[in-house]
């Protein structure tokens, strides 16, 4: 950025008697035609400051606000200036009964994996087994596994969320599989502890 504003500002700084062209001939002058009525501009100095002209700007009208009302027979129709504006946020929402299903998922994957932590317990308290995911092995023997084993349903739960939200269609549709499969998951897991204790 700094490398951008050093040569911007070397660039405007040249004189513009000096241009040269990139193979060290003089730059071209160019020649307005002018007609016989105006007078001659008086002569510019090396010396003086050399302003340009602003841009013209474009003039909104009643006929640039509303073309099919103004619109002559024959010619064809502008669509309005404002229908080629994009909203302020490019983020879909979702709908209120996708809302009503996400939270009922939601609560099914926390209620699943609240089980499977309750039957860990009890097999684990019982000698009928161990904890066989290595990353809930040591919380196994402790209250701690209650709080550990909400982990990933909630980060299914965020991702179920911002799969509701997307613009992609394909994560649109299917944006209630993450947490369907955490559910799932707790609650086979939760069954298979709950059958060997019996």
């Amino acid at each position: 950025m700094l490398l951008s504003t050093l040569v911007l500002v070397c660039c405007t700084a040249l004189p513009t008697s000096n241009a040269q062209a990139a193979d060290g001939s003089p730059a071209p002058r160019v020649v307005e035609s002018r007609s016989s009525s105006e007078p001659p501009e008086p002569a510019v100095t090396t010396n003086a400051k050399v302003t340009k002209p602003d841009a013209p700007l474009p003039q909104l009208t009643a006929a640039n606000l509303d073309p099919v009302s103004s619109a002559e027979p024959g010619t064809p129709a502008r669509p309005p200036i404002l229908a080629a504006m994009k909203p302020a946020t490019a983020e879909s929402y979702e709908t209120s009964r996708q809302r009503k299903i996400w939270y009922g998922l939601m609560a099914a994957s926390h209620g699943a994996a609240a089980f499977d932590a309750w039957t860990t317990r009890r097999a684990i308290a019982g000698g009928y087994g161990t904890e066989g995911d290595p990353l809930q092995r040591p919380f196994a023997n402790s209250s701690a596994i209650y709080v550990t084993t909400q982990i990933v349903p909630a980060l299914m739960d965020y991702m179920g969320h911002r799969m509701m939200r997307s613009e992609h269609p394909m994560m649109q549709k299917f944006w209630w599989v993450p947490q369907a499969a955490s559910t799932g998951v707790s609650l086979g897991a939760g069954i298979h502890n709950d059958r060997v204790v019996r």
